[in-house]
């Protein structure tokens, strides 16, 4: 009776040893359970912050290759190393050690970008100071048209002279597709669906005798498909009516004077790629012409 006896508690003693080790291991399991899930949420959350990162860098490169009229490939290559980056990433183990070996591809192209937009900075600044010197170049050459055209002026009949040598003049024509910046600078643009506006300059002529006061020239741009661009106003000379897209107004005091007009593109549509014709008139009388293409 007394073997039984104890023979019982030992089972019992038995029991709450194994149902304690359970519990226990049950907790254990439970904690490690809920460790390896809080550490994949943290390693997911990293992954896409990595990923962000590397779309940000993205975006920048996207910025600069838009800002440059030719194609840097310096940058299109290093955009789709990003890029190539960016799809493995997505199908990448979720686990500490890929995850910093990508940050440390991350950090590596960071740094070439920040070489590759300086470099590139650099070369605006080249191709800004170019640009200065063809207009220094184009002042001349119209300096130099105005002589020649006084030169004509002046062997033409002394009847004609008196009345024709007072009429205002212009020099210089010329027509670009430019894109106009947020910050209000202006790029040059020779494709036409990057173009938002139609930048036309030329050179009012010093002219002597002519009077000097408030002036206006009606400015004609004819796209490719031959319609006139702008306002597309009307204006009746006798029996002969002008078709205008602006009419440029000034203060003209008897000295060389530039002027820059814009016509902005259709509405809801681009400019049309082909070749481009702009006119001056001064009331109907054609005083420049010039030609440009947009591609």
């Amino acid at each position: 009776m007394e073997g039984s006896q104890k023979s019982n508690t030992g089972l019992k003693v038995g029991l709450a040893i194994a149902i304690a080790l359970f519990i226990g291991a049950s907790f254990v399991a439970s904690k490690l359970y809920s460790d390896v899930e809080k550490e994949k949420e943290q390693i997911l959350a990293k992954k896409e912050q990595l990923m962000t990162e590397l779309n940000g860098l993205t975006t920048q490169y996207n910025d600069a290759i838009a800002e440059n009229e030719i194609v840097n490939q310096d940058l299109v290559d290093a955009r789709d190393r990003i890029q190539g980056l960016i799809d493995s990433l997505k199908v990448s183990q979720n686990s500490v050690n890929s995850l910093w070996k990508y940050r440390k591809k991350f950090f590596a192209l960071q740094k070439e970008m920040d070489v590759l937009l300086e470099e590139n900075d650099r070369l605006k600044v080249e191709n800004e100071l170019l640009a200065t010197t063809l207009d220094s170049t184009q002042i001349q050459l119209a300096e130099r048209t105005m002589f020649t055209d006084s030169l004509l002026v002046q062997n033409t009949e002394l009847a004609n002279v008196v009345e024709d040598a007072s009429a205002l003049q212009t020099v210089g024509l010329i027509g670009i597709g430019v894109l106009e910046r947020s910050s209000g600078r202006q790029v040059p643009m020779e494709r036409a669906k990057r173009c938002d506006k139609i930048k036309v300059c030329f050179t009012v002529a010093k002219n002597a005798l002519a009077e000097a006061g408030d002036k206006e020239l009606y400015v004609q741009v004819i796209d490719p498909k031959n319609n006139v661009l702008g306002a597309n106003d009307q204006v009746q000379f006798d029996d002969q009516v002008l078709n205008f897209s602006l009419i440029s107004r000034f203060n003209y005091e008897n000295r060389n004077l530039n002027i820059c007009e814009y016509v902005n593109k259709p509405d809801d549509s681009k400019f049309s790629a082909g070749r481009y014709t702009v006119n001056i008139f001064n009331d109907k009388e054609l005083i420049s012409s010039s030609e440009f293409t947009l591609k």
